[in-house]
């Protein structure tokens, strides 16, 4: 009788051991989904950064030799104007 009691009371422990393992097991597993999603989530937020870059260098290659290029990079960044143009520049900046 006693034995058949032991027998018992260790197949509710094993049970409630393997319950109490599955449960941390698949705790730690959602953890780690979880964080592969947000790993996913923001690998493809850079790759759409990427290509807005990328389209933007794309349409500056293929308007790099045009006049309206030359020129908006001659006033913004050489500071070039025409002759007898008048420059106009707010102080109030």
């Amino acid at each position: 009788m006693k034995n058949i009691k032991k027998n018992n009371f260790l197949k509710k422990v094993l049970i409630i051991a393997f319950i109490i393992y599955f449960a941390y097991t698949l705790i730690m597993q959602q953890k780690t989904l979880n964080s592969y999603a947000a790993e996913r989530a923001k690998f493809n937020e850079d790759i759409e950064v990427a290509e807005e870059e990328q389209n933007e260098l794309q349409e500056i290659k293929e308007n790099i030799n045009s006049n309206e290029y030359i020129e908006q990079i001659a006033r913004e960044k050489l500071g070039m104007y025409y002759p007898n143009e008048r420059v106009y520049i707010d102080v109030e900046k």
